[in-house]
């Protein structure tokens, strides 16, 4: 099985993703830093195709250890919401 969290942001997308962090951190916690942020994110970033590919992650400083109960409870929600089709 990959180790799809344990690896470094894929080179191609370093950059990007930083910049796209920073841009958000700022946006939501405009200059507050550290443990005084008051809103929290993780960006993941994929490419689309088939074939093996990664999950690439990035946050502002959440504890992996609550991402990953966020992430199970959000997907409950998913998998609990109706088939919706058509278009906003």
């Amino acid at each position: 099985m990959p180790e799809l969290g344990d690896k470094p942001i894929e080179d191609k997308f370093r950059a990007m993703m930083n910049a796209v962090a920073q841009g958000l951190d700022k946006i939501f916690n405009g200059p507050v830093r550290g443990v005084d942020r008051k809103v929290g994110f993780v960006l993941l970033v994929f490419e689309y195709g088939e074939g093996k590919g990664r999950c690439n992650y990035i946050s502002n400083g959440a504890d992996r250890k609550d991402i990953v109960v966020m992430l199970k409870e959000q997907i409950k929600r998913f998998e609990g919401q109706p088939e919706v089709s058509g278009k906003a």
